[in-house]
């Protein structure tokens, strides 16, 4: 078996799937593919006619009309400094790895995982939809301006306008654009870059014959177009609209006239106008940015080409805005501005060019949004985040062109066309795409903070603090423009997002949600201060070590329910040269450990183990609990067949008795509390909660408490550390949900010389105390008391005999109905090691045939009665 070398997965996603990366074989449709597009054509010609395209030519009069030249520069340096913010978002993104078709969608879902990307797709995908549809309405408003009989039945002003007017025909001539748009974008995108290359020409040169009329042009009276529709003189109750404005040229006081704001009715909406509104028209100026990288897939090299090209046609478009705003504030009259948004035309040194640069523009921002929003269909469908809804919108040409995508983006557009005026959709489509700049934002903000090692894009003009001023703009101004939609928006995204997460299938992207919160707990865990430790705050943080969890099934449980949300950690100890043993390798989650360094390398900053549980030193045999029993039947009476599978071995370590003390021994050493677990291996939770009704209890579940410790009878204290970590423990798990209708029990050992009222009276105060809800039942502990001192006045010659004798005792004491489990006080081990072995043989007799039994030693106070 050959040996394969490593690749490096040099993409946003984490994977590549391995027929990616065989050459395609002859005649398959990766050959047939056109070439691909340069920053010049792909990023820099679509990014510019997408900003341009309505604002510059159709609405630039119409924001210095409105708002006048200082409001004017002030929303264009708002509007930048929101994109901008975004722009180094999506250039630190775009350099982070090989980009993929669907631009800003594919970043948001790579970074941010599939529900939040899929959401946001969605609606990046309506952004455009809308934004195509805006476009060419604006484009038919245009033509209807030039060509289009006015609708008030007046005479026509030039001889050229023969075209019907109205709504029905305006969604006629909307309809024959879009369907234009269509048959380019159904052609592929090697088409779409020679015809925008085409149209930015044009553009071009008509702009400059706009800066050019400015000072070529002589001032002029130009006729406005009809406003009857919205006129309040129709009915004879208001004052009239004048039907003429002049083009001044450059004069001081038409500046002064022009400085500040003036808010009126718009002539074409009939709606008066805010601030709010105004930005939202202008802002459609900026929504372009996402053109180039819209076209990702498309593009010889993303990551080189998306950064630089955007970067470029940004700084270019402020420049151009601002200069147009000057001039047309230093040479139009305020009337004319808010009175005829195709001023340009009719101040140039040639009229037609202005209507060719409108057409032009708009035609190319059109095709711009539509092919955009058809490859983020197709990259949605193509990732499989909405099932078989989408999936016709995976297919494509020869040459890879989503032509599907581009069917459905296209019917949609139609659909938004019905709306019919261009500023009645421009707030929705400017939501839309704040959203979705506020997403990119977000993205680059989550991958900054997470500080992953294989975030390192190579565009380092960006931090954390512009992501987040990317984020706050764009969150405010949506609710500036318009609350109900911005919140509607808002809405509609987070139904998505809840829609994807519980209908998708989990993908293989990453999410960026584990990198924060690891993130997160690790900056938590250095928090943590050891030395701030207080006893009212104390939980048990288990470490438990098992031969083999799947022998060990019932113990973990048991464990897992009195842990109380502390850290709770499964080790094994595993004896073995690394550069021998080759199974250690394969075991990664095993734990390296010396007897006498087991809590060590466990230390997660301030979460340490602070108690150690260990299975008892005897001869059960483990038992694999996650066997199938017909699985097991089947595998001992068939021969084995092809595809069944071995079963692990049930692995356990070999320690002898001395060993396994002096674990316990270095343990309270350490300050560690110890408990010993025995008869857990078959240990039941379901079962031990539901005891028969027959059984002595008659149903009741029990806990047993004996905080006393029974290797030295003489000493029955209540209040020592040991014993009150018993009663901790016992109670913990009586607050687990399953636990909690267990009934604890306490044993009062009490000599005949004492008051046994007054010993349980004082007992009972303790409890109330601590608020811990147990029955106490007193045992008769003269005989054990006895048995002590005799015990240790002839240590060696009764030991064998008393220790047994002891035990049948306590078993003929506790015959009351068996409770669940057994909570018993561990003696620590004698300072002589010699005793090692007759200590544990003491346990062992101790909790003969008892049941599931924990021995339990504290060594730190955990109880406080403080608040």
């Amino acid at each position: 078996m050959t040996e394969r070398t490593p690749l490096l997965h040099y993409r946003l996603s984490t994977s590549v799937n391995e027929s990616e990366l065989r050459p395609p074989p002859a005649g398959s449709n990766q050959q047939r593919q056109p070439k691909k597009l340069s920053i010049f054509f792909g990023v820099v010609i679509p990014t510019l006619l997408s900003m341009f395209s309505v604002v510059v030519f159709l609405r630039i009069g119409f924001v210095v009309g409105q708002s006048g030249l200082c409001q004017a520069i002030a929303m264009f340096v708002v509007a930048y400094f929101i994109i901008c913010m975004t722009v180094l978002s999506v250039c630190a993104i775009s350099t982070n790895g090989a980009l993929d078709a669907g631009g800003a969608y594919y970043m948001i879902s790579r970074a941010l995982g599939p529900e939040f990307g899929g959401s946001i797709g969605i609606m990046f995908f309506l952004a455009n939809v809308c934004g195509s549809a805006l476009y060419v309405l604006g484009l038919v408003e245009a033509i209807v301006d030039t060509f289009g009989v006015p609708e008030d039945g007046t005479v026509a002003t030039s001889p050229y306008q023969i075209l019907p007017s109205g709504y029905w025909w305006s969604l006629l001539y909307a309809t024959g654009v879009a369907l234009l748009c269509l048959l380019v974008c159904l052609v592929g995108a090697h088409i779409y870059a020679k015809a925008t290359f085409l149209i930015f020409l044009v553009v071009m040169f008509v702009l400059g014959t706009i800066f050019i009329s400015f000072f070529a042009v002589r001032p002029r009276t130009i006729l406005l177009p009809s406003s009857a529709a919205f006129n309040p003189s129709a009915n004879g109750t208001g004052p009239s609209f004048p039907t003429t404005a002049n083009f001044t040229g450059f004069k001081l006081d038409t500046l002064r006239g022009n400085l500040w704001a003036d808010y009126t009715v718009d002539y074409t909406t009939g709606t008066m106008m805010t601030f709010a509104t105004v930005f939202a028209v202008m802002f459609n100026g900026c929504t372009g940015i996402m053109a180039g990288s819209n076209m990702s897939g498309d593009l010889k090299n993303p990551s080189y080409a998306i950064p630089r090209g955007t970067i470029t046609a940004v700084i270019f478009t402020f420049i151009i805005y601002n200069l147009l705003m000057a001039l047309v504030a230093c040479s139009c009259d305020r009337v004319l501005l808010q009175r005829d948004y195709s001023f340009l035309r009719d101040i140039n040194i040639w009229n037609p060019f202005v209507t060719i640069g409108v057409y032009s523009s708009t035609l190319s921002a059109a095709m711009s949004n539509l092919i955009g929003a058809s490859r983020i269909l197709y990259a949605l469908a193509r990732d499989d985040l909405f099932g078989k809804v989408l999936s016709p919108a995976k297919k494509t040409s020869h040459s890879g062109n989503p032509w599907v995508s581009v069917l459905i983006s296209w019917f949609l557009v139609q659909l938004v066309l019905f709306s019919g005026k261009l500023n009645t959709i421009a707030s929705i489509v400017t939501i839309f795409f704040l959203l979705v700049y506020a997403a990119v934002d977000l993205a680059c903000l989550a991958l900054e903070w997470a500080s992953a090692p294989n975030f390192r894009p190579t565009f380092r003009y960006f931090t954390w603090h512009t992501c987040v001023l990317g984020i706050i703009g764009c969150a405010v101004m949506m609710f500036l423009i318009n609350a109900i939609y911005a919140s509607a928006s808002i809405a509609f995204m987070l139904l998505l997002l809840l829609l994807i997460h519980y209908l998708s299938p989990t993908s293989s992207w990453g999410y960026i949600s584990q990198a924060l919160i690891f993130h997160q707990v690790r900056k938590y865990l250095l928090m943590l201060d050891v030395r701030k430790d207080h006893v009212k705050f104390w939980r048990p943080q288990v470490l438990l070590m098992v031969s083999n969890p799947r022998s060990s099934i019932g113990l973990i449980t048991f464990i897992n329910d009195i842990k109380k949300s502390g850290l709770y950690v499964l080790g094994h100890v595993q004896l073995g040269d690394l550069s021998k043993d080759t199974a250690c390798l394969l075991c990664l989650q095993t734990l390296k450990l010396t007897p006498s360094h087991y809590f060590h390398p466990l230390c997660l900053g301030g979460m340490r183990p602070n108690t150690l549980v260990l299975g008892f030193y005897d001869d059960c045999l483990p038992k694999d609990k996650l066997i199938d029993p017909s699985l097991s039947t089947s595998q001992s009476t068939d021969p084995p067949g092809p595809f069944q599978l071995e079963q692990p071995p049930l692995f356990h370590f070999v320690l002898g008795p001395q060993e396994y003390v002096a674990i316990i021994a270095d343990a309270m050493k350490m300050l560690k509390n110890v408990v010993l677990a025995r008869y857990f291996n078959n240990f039941d939770r379901a079962q031990a909660l539901s005891p028969p009704s027959s059984s002595p209890g008659k149903g009741a579940v029990y806990v047993d408490v004996w905080p006393v410790n029974l290797l030295r009878p003489d000493s029955c204290s209540y209040v020592d550390t040991c014993s009150l970590f018993l009663l901790q423990l016992a109670c913990i798990l009586n607050m687990v949900r399953a636990w909690r209708k267990a009934k604890l029990r306490l044993f009062l050992c009490v000599e005949g010389g004492r008051s046994v009222r007054g010993s349980e009276e004082k007992l009972g105060q303790l409890l109330k105390e601590l608020r811990i809800k147990a029955q106490i039942y007193t045992v008769p502990w003269d005989q054990q008391v006895a048995l002590h001192w005799q015990r240790q006045n002839d240590w060696g010659k009764k030991q064998r005999s008393q220790s047994p004798d002891t035990a049948t005792d306590e078993k003929k004491l506790r015959a009351r109905p068996p409770p669940a489990v057994r909570f018993l006080y561990l003696p620590r081990p004698p300072a002589d090691t010699r005793r090692y072995t007759a200590y544990l043989r003491q346990l062992e007799l101790l909790t003969q045939d008892l049941g599931p039994t924990l021995l339990i030693h504290g060594v730190t106070p955990v109880i406080t009665t403080d608040l």
